[in-house]
């Protein structure tokens, strides 16, 4: 039995899960993972040398590589009032270079590899089994953590995902429309959906959360409820 409830949080491009998981795990005063940054650092260092995403070879290769070699660190850091993560590949802090459309994408291939989800399944399992953690990505209900005390579905609307994910774009320097955006939004949901392997989907026991037009902080009250509640439930078993 674990020590603390584990989060896990699935969903959607653009839902919201990264800056809800900050938020959640800081007022939770839990450990955030965010699994989706691993799949993108894959990406990264695929792109690097020179391997097209599609290679599954020799992209699960580098992937089993990297998790042998413990060559992909995260640090936590503050961000105002949420909890952040810092993402490196040995000793270089790539955090920014993998929040790109091109990356979002990229992950999203990589994730379909099979010896790429083995190499980095492990990491995450390591990194929740004690609880006290706030993990998100688009399978951690239902593959990774199938057994975790909590679990939501974040989603919204493919208009409003797309609206935050250009503002995201714009305020980092790139020139995006609204159009181009909502066409990236849709062709990652098809993509993340439709893989034949661990394909995005609620989980049956997950809390289905939509945030269209919902305040961030709206979203974060219900969830610590929630999150609180079943805390307790488990504290109170363990002292029976």
């Amino acid at each position: 039995m674990r020590a603390r409830v584990l989060v896990a949080i699935d969903g959607p491009a653009g839902a919201g899960k990264s800056t809800v998981a900050k938020l959640l795990a800081s007022r939770l005063d839990f450990l955030l993972v965010d699994t989706g940054a691993l799949y993108r650092t894959v990406a990264l260092a695929a792109q690097r040398a020179g391997l097209s995403f599609a290679d599954d070879e020799q992209v699960g290769a580098l992937a089993e590589g990297l998790a042998a070699e413990r060559r992909i660190h995260m640090e936590a850091e503050s961000q105002g009032d949420a909890r952040g993560v810092r993402v490196l590949i040995d000793s270089e802090d790539v955090s920014s270079f993998i929040r790109t459309p091109e990356m979002s994408l990229g992950a999203s291939r990589v994730s379909a590899n099979p010896r790429v989800r083995d190499a980095l399944l492990a990491m995450q399992r390591q990194a929740g089994e004690n609880g006290g953690v706030v993990l998100e990505g688009r399978d951690i209900g239902t593959v990774v953590f199938p057994d975790a005390e909590v679990k939501f579905y974040l989603t919204a609307a493919s208009t409003e995902r797309a609206q935050r994910r250009m503002d995201e774009l714009l305020a980092k320097g790139s020139a995006v429309s609204l159009e181009e955006t909502l066409a990236d939004v849709n062709k990652r949901d098809r993509a993340d959906t439709e893989r034949p392997i661990a394909p995005l989907r609620q989980a049956d026991d997950a809390y289905l959360v939509d945030s269209t037009g919902m305040p961030i902080e709206q979203v974060v009250d219900g969830m610590v409820r929630i999150v609180l509640a079943k805390d307790e439930e488990l504290r109170r078993g363990r002292n029976l």
